[in-house]
């Protein structure tokens, strides 16, 4: 058995023999986090090495508690670090924001908007890439959030490897 470790990923490679019928095989199996996965599968998830080599923490806030419960799996799944928020007040409170490689955040929050969030950040000199997602897509929110300097721009719902790419445009 091969022991790597990346920082905070720790993959364990090991050898497993399957057998169908009359013949053998083998390939290889990773674990991480304790759950097997083929080695290939690193591929198809879009796994970066490049994040991999960093700590990548994502801030993520939105007023879906769902959202923010499947967006920290996915990003967990991917070997991201994720901190949820379910306001922008909860996140100008908190000191967690001092942690982050970028920001996801909806614009439509119920106080202080994304794009406000965005603003305030930015005034007090973040300079944290900034991904807005929102469900009430028009061309004034999009405008809006391209003059509040985001990297990226999501239409809720948004396909994994969609958030996955803007987060990799993020990550330096």
């Amino acid at each position: 058995m091969l022991h790597f470790n990346f920082n905070w990923l720790r993959i364990r490679l090991s050898w497993l023999v399957a057998c169908t019928n009359s013949w053998r095989t083998r390939f290889p199996l990773i674990q991480i986090n304790g759950r097997p996965t083929p080695l290939g599968a690193l591929c198809a998830w879009g796994l970066d090495t490049d994040m991999m080599a960093h700590r990548t923490v994502v801030i993520v806030v939105d007023d879906d508690a769902s959202l923010l419960k499947s967006v920290a799996r996915l990003l967990a799944h991917h070997g991201i670090e994720s901190r949820t928020f379910a306001s922008a007040e909860a996140l100008l409170e908190s000191d967690r924001v001092q942690t982050a490689t970028c920001l996801l955040l909806d614009i439509h929050l119920g106080g202080i908007s994304g794009i406000e969030l965005q603003h305030r950040l930015a005034a007090s000199g973040s300079k944290w890439p900034v991904i807005f997602m929102t469900a009430n897509d028009d061309e004034a929110t999009r405008n809006e959030a391209m003059d509040a300097g985001c990297i990226a721009y999501l239409r809720k719902p948004f396909a994994q490897h969609v958030l996955l790419d803007a987060i990799s445009k993020a990550v330096p």
